[in-house]
C-alpha cells in the first residue's frame, strides 16, 4: 500500500505547480496550495522513512508497470527518505517565510503568481533526484532544478540578478553536459542506465574505462555540490537572489550533488578506490572556502564561502570509505541543510531590519531587536561548531571516523573494497577541518559583535583592523530598513532555529538512524536487492 506513496512525492509538487499557476489571480488560495503540498510530502516521507527503517530494506516502484531495467524505477531507502523529509521541512519553512515577506512587501521581491509554481517545480526536481533509480531520471531531476532555479534566481529582473543568473545557467549547463555525456558513455558501454544493474555491469568493464566514466560523473556532481576547484561560481550567484531563494539554494541544491556523489561511490563504483582523491579535494575545499569567508564584509557572501568550505567536511567523510565516516557524513548533511538555510533566512531579517548585510553599515541590532540577535546567534554558533550543538557533534563524528581510519582500527568497516587513504593525509585533513571550524566561528562571531553588539552611534567614522581587512560585495547596496518584521517571517525562522536545536537534543537517535542508512550503503547488493528482489536480470 505504501508503494503508491512513492510517486506522490514528485507528482504532488508538479500537480500543485499546475494548480498554483491556474490560481494566479487568487493569491491566498495559491499560497495555501503550495503549503499543503509540501506539508503532504513531508508526511509521506515520514511514513516511508518509518517503513523502510523498520524493514531494514527499501521500496522500489516501477512507473507505468514497466519492469526494471526497461522502465523508470523510483527507489526509497533510508538515505533517500532522510534526504526527502529534511528537504521537505526546509522547503516548507522557507515557503512560510516567503509568504510572510510577500504579504509585507506586496510581492515585489517574490511575485506570487510566478514564485509559487516555480518553487513547487524546484521541489519536484529535488525529490525526483533523491528517489531516481536510473541515471537518466536523475539527470531529469537535475534539469528540472536548473530550469526552476534560473527563474527563481532572476526574480525581480535587476541587472545584478540577471548577471548572476547567466553565470549560474552557464555553469549548470556545463555540469549537465558532463553528466549527459557520462550517461551516453555508460549506456554505450553497459547497455543500461538503471543504477542497480549498473552496479554489476560497470564492474565488468576494464579498469581504465571505469575510471573515465567515474571521473566524468564526479565532475558533473562536483559542480553541483560546489567542491573545489569547481566552486568558483557559487559566491557570486547565490547572494543576489531574494532571501527565501538564497536560503533554499544554499541549504539544499548543493546537497543534491553530495547525495549523487554518495550514490556513485557506494552503488555505481563500490570497487573503485578514489579515497585519496576525495581526501585531497575535501581538505582543499575546506581551506579555500574558509579563507574566502575571512575576507568578506557582507554576511551573505561570507555564508556563501562557508557553504563551500563545509562541503569539504562531507567530501572528507565520503573519502574515509568507512561505515562510521559515512554515518557522520549523513548526520552532517542533515545538520548543514538545516543550519545553512536558517542562517540565510536570518540574514534576510537582518537586511530588512538594518537596511544592509555589511558589517561596515550595521550596528546596535542587539538592542534594537533582541529576538533577531538570538535567531542569528544560535545557528551561527552551531555552524561554528560550539558544543553541544549539532555542528560540534557532526564534526566530532567525522574526526573520530578519521582517527579510526588513520589508526587502522579493526572495528572500522569499509565500504565495498575501498580503503582509507594514507594516515598522514587523513590527519592533515582532520587538522584542516578543526582549523576551519575555529575560523568559521571567528568570522561569524566577528559579524555578530560588530552588527549586534557595537552601538549604532559608533558607525560613523568607525575604523579598525578588522574592517580594513575585509572587502564589500561587488555592487553591494543598502536597502530601506523596516523596523517591523512580519510575524510569519519571524515564526518560520524561529521554527527552523528550534529544529537546529532539536538536531542536538535528538543527536543520539539521529546518529543511530544515520548509521543504519550507512549500513545499507555498505554493500551495493543491498540497493540491488531493492530493485531486483530476485537478482539482477
Amino acid at each position: 500500500m505504501t508503494d503508491a506513496l512513492v510517486p506522490l512525492m514528485v507528482l504532488l509538487p508538479l500537480l500543485g505547480a499546475a494548480v498554483a499557476l491556474m490560481l494566479g489571480r487568487r493569491l491566498r488560495t495559491q499560497m495555501a496550495v503550495s503549503t499543503l503540498v509540501l506539508a503532504a510530502v513531508a508526511v509521506i516521507a515520514a511514513v516511508l522513512l518509518a517503513q523502510v527503517d523498520a524493514s531494514g530494506s527499501g521500496i522500489s516502484v516501477a512507473v507505468g508497470a514497466w519492469p526494471p531495467p526497461f522502465g523508470i524505477v523510483l527507489v526509497v531507502d533510508r538515505l533517500s527518505a532522510i534526504m526527502i523529509i529534511i528537504s521537505a521541512l526546509m522547503l516548507l519553512g522557507v515557503l512560510v517565510y516567503a509568504v510572510g515577506q510577500g504579504i509585507a512587501d506586496q510581492h515585489r521581491e517574490t511575485p506570487v503568481s510566478i514564485f509559487h509554481p516555480t518553487y513547487l517545480i524546484l521541489s519536484a526536481g529535488v525529490f525526483n533526484a533523491f528517489i531516481a533509480g536510473d541515471l537518466f531520471n536523475l539527470y531529469v531531476g537535475f534539469e528540472i532544478l536548473l530550469s526552476a532555479s534560473y527563474v527563481l534566481l532572476t526574480l525581480g529582473g535587476t541587472g545584478e540578478r540577471i548577471r548572476a543568473g547567466v553565470t549560474y545557467i552557464i555553469v549548470s549547463l556545463v555540469s549537465s553536459l558532463f553528466f549527459l555525456s557520462a550517461i551516453a558513455l555508460v549506456y554505450g558501454a553497459t547497455g543500461t542506465a538503471n543504477i542497480a544493474q549498473l552496479s554489476v555491469r560497470l564492474a565488468e568493464l576494464p579498469q581504465d574505462v571505469q575510471l573515465i566514466l567515474h571521473l566524468l560523473l564526479l565532475i558533473a556532481f562536483g559542480i553541483k555540490a560546489a567542491v573545489f576547484p569547481l566552486s568558483f561560481w557559487l559566491p557570486d550567484s547565490y547572494p543576489t537572489a531574494p532571501a527565501p531563494v538564497t536560503a533554499v539554494f544554499a541549504g539544499l541544491l548543493t546537497k543534491v550533488g553530495v547525495y549523487a556523489i554518495i550514490r556513485t561511490e557506494t552503488v555505481l563504483f563500490p570497487e573503485s578506490d578514489l579515497s585519496t582523491l576525495f581526501l585531497v579535494i575535501g581538505g582543499l575545499t575546506l581551506a579555500v572556502g574558509i579563507l574566502g569567508a575571512l575576507t568578506q564584509a557582507d554576511i551573505k557572501r561570507l555564508l556563501s564561502f562557508t557553504l563551500v568550505s563545509h562541503i569539504g567536511y562531507m567530501i572528507f567523510g565520503i573519502g574515509l570509505a568507512s561505515i562510521v565516516g559515512l554515518a557522520a557524513t549523513i548526520y552532517y548533511v542533515i545538520h548543514h541543510i538545516t543550519v545553512q538555510t536558517t542562517l540565510f533566512l536570518t540574514t534576510g531579517l537582518i537586511e530588512r531590519f538594518g537596511g544592509s548585510t555589511s558589517i561596515t553599515r550595521l550596528g546596535g541590532l542587539r538592542r534594537a531587536s533582541p529576538m533577531l540577535a538570538v535567531l542569528f546567534f544560535v545557528p551561527a554558533m552551531n555552524l561554528g561548531g560550539i558544543p553541544p550543538f549539532s555542528g560540534f557533534l557532526g564534526k566530532v563524528g567525522l574526526f573520530v571516523a578519521g582517527a579510526d581510519a588513520a589508526g587502522g582500527t579493526t572495528s572500522t568497516e569499509t565500504l565495498g573494497t575501498s580503503s582509507p587513504g594514507p594516515a598522514w593525509l587523513i590527519w592533515t585533513v582532520v587538522a584542516i577541518g578543526a582549523a576551519t571550524s575555529l575560523v568559521t566561528l571567528y568570522a561569524l562571531a566577528r559579524f555578530w559583535n560588530l552588527a549586534f553588539w557595537r552601538p549604532k552611534s559608533e558607525l560613523e567614522g568607525y575604523r579598525s583592523r578588522i574592517i580594513d581587512s575585509v572587502q564589500e560585495a561587488p555592487a553591494g547596496a543598502t536597502v530601506v530598513a523596516t523596523r517591523t518584521t512580519p510575524v510569519l517571517m519571524l515564526a518560520a525562522t524561529a521554527a527552523l532555529v528550534a529544529l537546529t536545536i532539536a538536531l542536538t537534543v535528538f543527536a543520539g537517535p539521529l546518529f543511530e538512524l544515520s548509521g543504519r542508512a550507512a549500513e545499507n550503503l555498505r554493500d551495493a547488493s543491498v540497493y540491488v536487492s531493492i530493485v531486483f528482489p530476485g537478482g539482477v536480470r
